[in-house]
C-alpha cells in the first residue's frame, strides 16, 4: 500500500481507488486537503475602533487532482476513461471519499464538480496511458475519523481470584468522553428501554435532550445530532420506527460534543440502573 491513497465512494457504492498497486488509477498534485477559505463575521458599534469578532463559517471544501491512467491498449484506456467517468458522475449525488495518509484515515462527504477532465495531446494521451483533471466539492468541509462507538462502562466493585480476569461491578450512568478535534462533533445515541421520559445530558454545557414518552421493553431510542439529520427515533424489536420529534422536551437542544472533556450522563423518570447506552461519533478535523 502507498503512504498516500484515495478512495472515491459513489452514492451507489461503485468506487475508484487512487495510488493502490493493484490499481491502474493513480492521483497526483492533489490540493484542498487543508486550505479551506472562511467568511469571518465581525460587527462594529458605533464610535469602536475596529470591529468585534463572531465567528469564523468555513466555506465548502474543494479537492482537485489529476488522474493517470495505465492501460495495456487504447482500447483498455477507452474502458478505463469510461470507468472514472461512470464512478465520478456528478448526478450520482454524494459520494464518500476516503484518504490514508501515513497510518492516518480520514473520511468526508464529496460530489464530483464534474465529469473528469481528460487532457487532449500526446503529452495528455497515449496508447498506454491517459491523463486527466477532477474537481471534487465536499458540502461539510470537515474530515472526519473513523466512527468511535462509546459503550457502556462498568464500575468495579471486586474482582474473584480466579484464573483470567472476572469482575463483579455495576454499570455507570455516565461517561467522559474526550472530544481532541478540531471542532465540536455530532452524536448518535442508541438508548436502550424500559426507561420514563429518558435524557441524556452533556453536563460539561448544561446541555440535555429528553423526550417526553415511555421507551418500552425491547426498545430503543435513536438520536442523531447531526446539523443536516437531527432525529429522534423509538425503534421496536421488529425494526419499525416510531418518530417521537414532537415530543422533545422545549428546553432540550441536539447537543455536541465540545472540544476537551464532556461528561455525558443518561438518566430518566424511572430507575434505569443497568440500562445500555451506545453513544457513537466522529472527531472533526480542518485538514489531514
Amino acid at each position: 500500500m502507498r503512504s498516500k491513497q484515495l478512495k472515491f465512494t459513489n452514492h451507489k457504492g461503485e468506487h475508484i481507488i487512487f495510488n493502490d498497486d493493484s490499481s491502474s488509477f493513480y492521483m497526483g498534485n492533489i490540493t484542498g486537503l487543508g486550505d479551506v477559505s472562511a467568511d469571518i463575521q465581525t460587527q462594529q458599534a458605533p464610535y469602536q475602533d475596529g470591529t468585534t469578532f463572531i465567528d469564523g463559517i468555513l466555506d465548502v471544501r474543494t479537492i482537485s487532482f489529476e488522474v493517470w491512467i495505465k492501460g495495456t491498449d487504447d482500447t483498455d484506456i477507452s474502458k478505463k476513461r469510461a470507468r472514472l467517468a461512470q464512478v465520478l458522475n456528478p448526478k450520482n449525488g454524494v459520494g464518500l471519499i476516503e484518504y490514508q495518509y501515513g497510518d492516518i484515515i480520514r473520511v468526508i462527504d464529496a460530489v464530483a464538480e464534474h465529469i473528469p477532465t481528460f487532457g487532449a495531446g500526446f503529452e495528455n494521451r497515449g496508447v498506454y496511458y491517459q491523463r486527466a483533471l477532477v474537481d471534487i466539492i465536499c458540502p461539510n468541509p470537515y474530515w472526519r475519523s473513523s466512527n468511535i462507538t462509546e459503550e457502556p462502562t462498568f464500575e468495579s466493585l471486586f474482582q474473584f481470584p480466579f484464573e483470567g480476569e472476572f469482575q463483579m461491578g455495576y454499570q455507570r450512568d455516565q461517561r467522559m468522553i474526550v472530544n481532541d478535534g478540531d471542532a465540536p462533533a455530532p452524536i448518535q445515541i442508541e438508548f436502550y428501554g424500559p426507561a420514563l421520559n429518558p435524557k441524556i445530558m452533556n453536563n460539561t454545557t448544561g446541555e440535555y435532550l429528553r423526550v417526553r414518552q415511555y421507551l418500552g421493553e425491547g426498545e430503543r431510542m435513536m438520536i442523531d445530532t447531526s446539523d443536516h439529520n437531527k432525529s429522534v427515533y423509538f425503534v421496536d424489536s421488529s425494526g419499525a420506527e416510531r418518530n417521537v420529534f414532537n415530543w422533545i422536551d422545549l428546553d432540550s437542544t441536539f447537543f455536541k460534543l465540545t472540544i476537551g472533556e464532556n461528561e455525558i450522563e443518561y438518566t430518566a423518570d424511572d430507575d434505569i440502573q443497568g440500562a445500555v447506552v451506545n453513544i457513537s461519533y466522529s472527531k472533526l478535523y480542518t485538514a489531514v
